[in-house]
């Protein structure tokens, strides 16, 4: 399988409020293929097997004061969110919950949602993988 890279859709306030953190068009990508699903946000990355993907769905109507900038820790279900827009995103599910957010792997994620530029091509892209 080649892998297919998905840039994130830039709202321009989220552009202004990520820029402290260096969250930049040029930082921020989501990329399927080769059997793993990998993403950069900024410093953060994350990485993952496909075979670890539980789930995938599309929702939005984030509020900015709990997207905005860096990655954002959900204190509820400790789900990671790579924000750059309040609008459109896709959440995605594993099996086993993978590190992220903090660079030691200490806090695991069940979630992770990305506010990619085509969330369609993301969400088929792992459905098909």
């Amino acid at each position: 399988m080649t892998s297919r890279r998905f840039d994130f859709a830039f709202d321009p306030r989220y552009r202004i409020a990520g820029l402290p953190f260096g969250v930049l068009p040029a930082t921020t990508w989501v990329e399927v293929g080769d059997g793993r699903l990998r993403a950069r946000f900024s410093w953060w990355t994350l990485d993952s097997s496909l075979a670890n993907v539980a789930g995938v769905e599309q929702s939005g109507g984030y509020a900015f004061v709990k997207t905005a900038g860096p990655p954002h820790l959900s204190f509820t279900d400790r789900g990671v969110t790579f924000a750059t827009n309040g609008s459109r995103g896709v959440c995605v599910s594993f099996h086993r919950p993978v590190p992220a957010i903090d660079p030691t792997g200490t806090i695991r994620h069940p979630g992770a949602t990305f506010t990619v530029a085509d969330p369609d091509g993301f969400e088929a892209a792992l459905r098909d993988a």
